[in-house]
C-alpha cells in the first residue's frame, strides 16, 4: 500500500484529503509545517502532496529531504510564475485550490506511477549487466527439473526461499526467476554478495545509515533494503553475515522494518527475501556462528542446485549454449566443440560449475585459430588433478578445514587467481578469508 504524506496548516485540508486518499487505499500521515514533515522522514513516502505556502517555510522546502521522493505543490494562490518556480526546484506536478478529486486522484496515481516506473527502468538497466537470462535455466536432467518445478510453485508466493548449492552452480539466476515469476516482476531486483562488502561496512550498505552516524558518514544514504522494496532482495552467501547484522534482519523478516544506522525511526519496507550460500547452514547453527531463529525463518522453501559434474548430459548442453553465448559476445565467427573437446568437458569434475565452465568456453573462444575448439583450447587438463585432490576430502570436513587444507596444499603450485578459481571464489573473498584465518601468503610473512 503507498503512503502520502500530507503537507498543509489548514487541518480541514489535511482531513479532506486524509479521508479521499484513504478511500482510495492509499495510507496517510500527515504534517502542518515543513519542520513537522522532516520529523516523518518524507524520503520514506511514495508522495508528497505539499502546500506551497506555509507557515515558517513554503511546501517546495520540502523537496531536499524528500531525496527524490515525489512532490506535488499545491496552492489557492495559482499563476503560471509560482508553478514554475515550484518545477524549477523539483515538483514533479502542481495543482490548483480548489481542486476536483478525480483530478487530484488522477494525478496522485500518475506522479507514483512515474516513480515506479523509474526505478524499474534503473533495474532494467542494472539486469543487462547480467550473464544468464532468466528464461535460460539450461538443462533437462532430473534435478534440475526438479529445481524448475519448485521455483514455479514458490514464484507467485511471497516466501522466503533459501537456495543451497556450490559456487557457480546458478543461486542468482535461480533467485532472478523467482523474482521474474512472481507477482513483484515490476519491482526491482536488488542482488547483494554479502561476502563482497567488508564486515564493518555491510550493515550500513544493507540497511543505510543517517548523516553523522558515524565517522565518514557525511550524508544520508538509503540502504540496498530499502532499494528492494516493492521488490525482491537477494542475499547471496549469506552465511558470511556477521551477528550483528544477522539480528537486523531478522527483525525485517519479522516486522518489515529497518532501522538506518542512527536513526531513532524505523521505516516500513515491503519486501520478498531470497537467500542463497554455498555453506552448511545448519552446522553453522551447532555451531553458534549463525542464528537459529534466522536460520528457520530462512529455511521455509529449500531449492538445492546440483553441481555440474552430477547433472550428466546437461554439460554439453550448457556448453555449446555457452560457445552461441561467448560467440556473440566476442564478435566471433562461429564455432563448434570436436568430438574429443566434448569427452574432455563431459570427463572434467567441473569444480567452479558453470561458472568455470563459462571461463573455460570463453578462453576457448579467445584461442580458437579455426572453426573448431579442441580439447587445448579449453585449458582443463592442467588444473585437474589439482581439483580433484581438493575434492577427495572436502565432504569429510567443515567447510573452514577444507578451506585451509586446499589453501595449504595448492598455494605453492598456484598464484592467487588461480587458488580463488579453484576454490570458486573471487580472489578478494580469498584473500579475506585469508587474514581471517590467519593464512596469509608466504612471501606476505
Amino acid at each position: 500500500m503507498n503512503r502520502i504524506l500530507v503537507l498543509d496548516d489548514e487541518p480541514v485540508i489535511r482531513t479532506a484529503l486524509r479521508q479521499l486518499l484513504e478511500r482510495a487505499g492509499y495510507r496517510i500521515e500527515e504534517a502542518g509545517d515543513v519542520a513537522a514533515a522532516e520529523a516523518l522522514q518524507p524520503d520514506s513516502f511514495d508522495l508528497i502532496l505539499a502546500d506551497l505556502r506555509l507557515p515558517g517555510a513554503p511546501g517546495t522546502a520540502i523537496i531536499p529531504a524528500a531525496n527524490g521522493v515525489p512532490v506535488v505543490i499545491m496552492t489557492s494562490y495559482a499563476s503560471v510564475r509560482s508553478a514554475v518556480e515550484s518545477m524549477k526546484q523539483g515538483a514533479v506536478d502542481y495543482i490548483a485550490k480548489p481542486f476536483d478529486h478525480d483530478e487530484l486522484l488522477m494525478l496522485v496515481e500518475r506522479a507514483i506511477q512515474q516513480k515506479r516506473l523509474r526505478r524499474q527502468n534503473a533495474a532494467l538497466k542494472n539486469d543487462l549487466q547480467r550473464e544468464f537470462p532468466v528464461q535460460h535455466m539450461v538443462g533437462e536432467c532430473p534435478a534440475m527439473r526438479s529445481v524448475r518445478e519448485q521455483i514455479a510453485r514458490v514464484a507467485p508466493t511471497d516466501t522466503t526461499v533459501l537456495i543451497l548449492g556450490e559456487s557457480g552452480t546458478g543461486k542468482e539466476l535461480a533467485a532472478r526467476s523467482l523474482h521474474e515469476l512472481s507477482h513483484r516482476r515490476d519491482g526491482p531486483l536488488v542482488a547483494v554478495n554479502c561476502a563482497a562488502i567488508p564486515e564493518g561496512l555491510i550493515e550500513s550498505e544493507l540497511f543505510g545509515h543517517e548523516k553523522g552516524a558515524f565517522t565518514g558518514a557525511v550524508k544520508k544514504h538509503d540502504g540496498l533494503v530499502q532499494a528492494a522494496d516493492s521488490g525482491s532482495l537477494f542475499l547471496d552467501e549469506i552465511g558470511e553475515l556477521p551477528g550483528a547484522v544477522q539480528a537486523r534482519l531478522l527483525r525485517v523478516l519479522e516486522n518489515n522494518e529497518i532501522r538506518p544506522v542512527g536513526s531513532t525511526r524505523a521505516r516500513n519496507v515491503d519486501i520478498r527475501l531470497v537467500a542463497a550460500t554455498h555453506r552448511n547452514l545448519d552446522e553453522m547453527v551447532a555451531q553458534g556462528a549463525f542464528r537459529e531463529d534466522l536460520y528457520y525463518r530462512l529455511k521455509v522453501m529449500e531449492i538445492t542446485l546440483p553441481p555440474l559434474r552430477e547433472r550428466g548430459q546437461d554439460i554439453l548442453q550448457l556448453a555449446n549454449y555457452l560457445l552461441d553465448k561467448a560467440v556473440k559476445t566476442l564478435s566471433h565467427s562461429p564455432l563448434r566443440f570436436s568430438e574429443e573437446a566434448l569427452q574432455a568437458i563431459l570427463g572434467y569434475r567441473w569444480q567452479g560449475n558453470v561458472r568455470e565452465l563459462e571461463n573455460a568456453v570463453e578462453r576457448a573462444v579467445i584461442l580458437a585459430d579455426s572453426e573448431e575448439i579442441g580439447v587445448p583450447h579449453l585449458g582443463l587438463t592442467p588444473a585437474a588433478p589439482a581439483v580433484q585432490a581438493a575434492a577427495g576430502f572436502a565432504y569429510d570436513l567443515s567447510l573452514d578445514e577444507y578451506f585451509r587444507r586446499c589453501v595449504m596444499n595448492n598455494q605453492d603450485s598456484c598464484n592467487e587467481t588461480e587458488l580463488a578459481r579453484l576454490l570458486g571464489i573471487s580472489r578478494k573473498a580469498l584473500w579475506e578469508r585469508r587474514q581471517r584465518m590467519g593464512l596469509p601468503r608466504q612471501d606476505q610473512g
